[in-house]
């Protein structure tokens, strides 16, 4: 096989959750002194990273955490809204049967997490580095490869968000980008050896191809 570790995102890479996302942001909004996300803004925002974002919404940096806390805590309020996305139970299943280590870094909560995975699902991720900072990523990917003992060429990203790539370029490991997440498509870059996936039957043609 290509890689024997899989990081994953969560939000948007492996659950749909962006519609509870919107919700959730708009409903703590003000109580940040921070306007909500308008439908009509939808399509620039999401060719936007996190900081295109925090500048667009002119959030100032010390706030962020609180927010994101924010945001995290009362999406786990309707965390029986969010699904997987339609092949990933069964992704996750061939992988962890193939023998390939998997991980998911997120802001999100493990708890919130393992409720959408579901016990089946949950128990074939190996490593849950989850509730990190906005743009600490770098720093997670990196414990979760050291952990793991596969070396960064034989470890594949997959993500949804520009940070997830911005977070793998800074750790030098391969990153795939997946086109039914939170960025469009069109505005995720991919890395030497990386790639943009549109189909989640590629993620394992991906992962499992001859090295």
């Amino acid at each position: 096989m290509k890689y024997r570790l899989v990081i994953f995102d969560f939000d948007g890479t492996l659950a749909d959750s962006f519609a509870l996302f919107l919700r959730t942001f708009n409903d703590v909004a003000g109580q940040y002194g921070t306007r909500p996300i308008l439908d009509t803004e939808l399509n620039t925002l999401r060719t936007m990273g996190a900081r295109g974002l925090i500048r667009h919404f002119e959030i100032p940096p010390w706030k962020v955490p609180f927010i994101a806390y924010s945001v995290r805590r009362r999406m786990a309020r309707s965390i029986t809204d969010v699904q997987l996305f339609e092949g990933i139970p069964e992704l996750l299943t061939q992988l962890a049967h193939a023998g390939v280590r998997l991980a998911i870094v997120s802001s999100n909560s493990e708890a919130n997490i393992r409720r959408v995975l579901g016990p089946d699902c949950a128990a074939t991720i190996t490593d849950y580095v989850c509730g990190t900072a906005i743009f600490g990523k770098a720093k997670a990917f990196s414990k979760v490869v050291r952990q793991s003992g596969v070396s960064p060429d034989q470890t594949l990203c997959v993500g949804d968000e520009l940070r997830d790539w911005e977070a793998a370029l800074a750790v030098g490991i391969p990153f795939a980008a997946v086109g039914w997440g939170y960025t469009y498509f069109d505005a995720l870059p991919t890395l030497p050896e990386g790639q943009l996936i549109n189909r989640v039957e590629a993620i394992a043609s991906a992962v499992l191809a001859p090295a």
